[in-house]
């Protein structure tokens, strides 16, 4: 008989700087590699400091709980509020902002758990660095690289 050590919230872990943030809820390591889950936390009137990226490994469901995020998927923006999802589907070039006054929160499940804790942490480790200043470009895009994000091309000028 298999015995289980279930609890709630195994990865919980918080992972930001300047009011952006991510709580861990489930990672691969507890769901066989199946699911990762965290909160996304953006203040208000806050944009995205990373660049735009896709994956090729995984979904990534966005389910909103407060406040409005405008995620950007192919060029389209699509605004995802309280009670409403949006599926960013392997391939898809996409970003957020907050556009709004208010702070958003919303839940990200990515499937399958490609993707965990650690790019979290180094990813804001080099956006701390930079105190409030850009982000250091080549760190962030190999940071990305690394953990299977690929960083797009800035659109042409």
């Amino acid at each position: 008989m298999l015995t289980l050590d279930l609890q709630v919230n195994p990865a919980n872990e918080t992972i930001g700087t300047k009011g952006l943030s991510v709580r861990f809820l489930v990672s691969g390591d507890s769901s066989n590699g199946s699911v990762a889950a965290f909160e996304l936390m953006v203040p208000g009137a806050q944009r995205l400091p990373a660049p735009a990226h896709s994956h090729d490994h995984y979904e990534e469901t966005i389910y909103g709980i407060d406040g409005v995020l405008t995620w950007t998927v192919d060029g389209k923006p699509i605004e995802v509020g309280p009670g409403e999802a949006l599926c960013v589907p392997r391939g898809a070039v996409h970003r957020f902002d907050n556009n709004g006054s208010r702070d958003a929160k919303a839940l990200c499940v990515i499937t399958p758990a490609a993707i965990g804790p650690d790019y979290f942490r180094e990813a804001f480790a080099v956006l701390n660095a930079a105190a409030g200043g850009p982000p250091d470009k080549a760190k962030m895009m190999d940071i990305m690289r690394r953990h299977g994000l690929t960083p797009a091309m800035p659109p042409p000028a």
